[in-house]
C-alpha cells in the first residue's frame, strides 16, 4: 500500500513538474510573438531629404486666397469683373513632427599611472517623421501674415457696392477695414 501511494505520488509529481514546464514554454512564446508583433508596429519610416527646422510653405495657397475672393466677390450684385491683390509681411511655415534620438557615451582610459582619462561623446539624431505620402506630419503651422488687400471692380464707384466688398474681404482675412483699398477697374 505505501509503495503504491508513493508511485502516485511520483506520478503527480511529474505531471505537476510537466505543467509547470508546459506553462513556461507557453509564456515565453507569448512574449516572443508580442515582440515580433510590437516590432513590426514600430519599423521606422524611410528617411527624407529635409533638411532645416522649418519648411516655408509655397505661395500656392496665396494664390489660391486671391482666386477664391475674386470668385466670390464677382458674385456680389453690382460688382461685375474683378481683380484681387493681397499683400504679406510674412510667409506662412510648417514645422514638421520630429522623432530624435539621443545617446550618450562614456569612456575612460587610463593615460599614466593614477591618472584616468574621461571622454564623453553625445549623439543626437533628428529625423522628420512622415506619412505614407511621405509629407512631413506637421506639429504646428503658421498661416502667412496679410497685410493689405488692393481690390479692383468694375462697380466700385457704387458706394453701396464698394462697402460690400470691404465687408466681404474683412470677413475673409481678418483684415481691418483701412487695410483693404477698393478701386475702379477701368
Amino acid at each position: 500500500m505505501l509503495n503504491k501511494l508513493k508511485n502516485i505520488f511520483k506520478n503527480e509529481n511529474k505531471k505537476t513538474e510537466n505543467l509547470i514546464f508546459f506553462l513556461i514554454v507557453l509564456v515565453i512564446t507569448l512574449i516572443f510573438i508580442n515582440r515580433i508583433m510590437t516590432e513590426d508596429e514600430n519599423i521606422s519610416k524611410p528617411e527624407n531629404n529635409f533638411k532645416g527646422t522649418e519648411l516655408v510653405k509655397t505661395t500656392e495657397t496665396q494664390d489660391d486666397l486671391e482666386e477664391r475672393l475674386e470668385n466670390i466677390l464677382s458674385k456680389i450684385s453690382g460688382v461685375g469683373e474683378v481683380s484681387v491683390l493681397i499683400t504679406y509681411s510674412e510667409s506662412g511655415s510648417i514645422l514638421p513632427l520630429y522623432n530624435e534620438t539621443t545617446s550618450t557615451s562614456k569612456t575612460e582610459e587610463e593615460v599614466e599611472a593614477g591618472n584616468t582619462k574621461v571622454t564623453e561623446t553625445n549623439e543626437s539624431k533628428k529625423e522628420i517623421i512622415v506619412d505614407s505620402a511621405s509629407e512631413p506630419i506637421t506639429q504646428k503651422s503658421t498661416n502667412p501674415k496679410i497685410e493689405g488687400a488692393i481690390i479692383t471692380a468694375k462697380g466700385a464707384n457704387n458706394s453701396k457696392v464698394k462697402e460690400n466688398i470691404i465687408s466681404a474681404v474683412e470677413a475673409a482675412t481678418g483684415l481691418a477695414t483701412h487695410k483693404i483699398q477698393v478701386f475702379e477697374m477701368n
